[in-house]
């Protein structure tokens, strides 16, 4: 159930901010154990002012058309999960819309199953 969070550069399209939501969902389901038809994303295009992505942090080099995908799960993924799940994603990114694997940032935020409500004002899981 992971709600994933994707911002982009401004001088993305739709079509490349839909194929990006595509990679991330189908990774997800890949490596993460995220269940089928549990999609919910965010997607955004932010301005240079709005996507601030330092350019050679840890020695890696960034380009203009860096882009940050923040996942919110539920906690229990092994380590190994999770960087299966970095590699799909990066992976995924470059043969599918030409990202390069230096511009993919990825951050996972794991939090109880009780912090979910799907609707109606329930917490599903808990």
């Amino acid at each position: 159930m992971p709600l994933a969070r994707i911002d982009l550069p401004a001088t993305a399209s739709t079509e490349y901010g839909r194929a990006v939501a595509d990679v991330v969902y189908e990774a997800m389901i890949a490596t993460l154990n995220a269940p089928k038809d549990d999609r919910f994303q965010i997607v955004s295009r932010r301005t240079p002012d709005e996507l601030i992505i330092d350019p050679s942090y840890l020695g890696i080099e960034r380009s203009a058309e860096a882009l940050i995908v923040q996942l919110t799960l539920n906690e229990g993924r092994t380590v190994e999960m999770k960087q299966a799940f970095y590699k799909a994603l990066a992976d995924g990114l470059h043969e599918r819309v030409g990202l390069r694997r230096e511009d993919v940032f990825i951050n996972l935020v794991e939090v109880k199953k009780e912090n979910w409500s799907f609707g109606n004002g329930i917490a599903q899981y808990a």
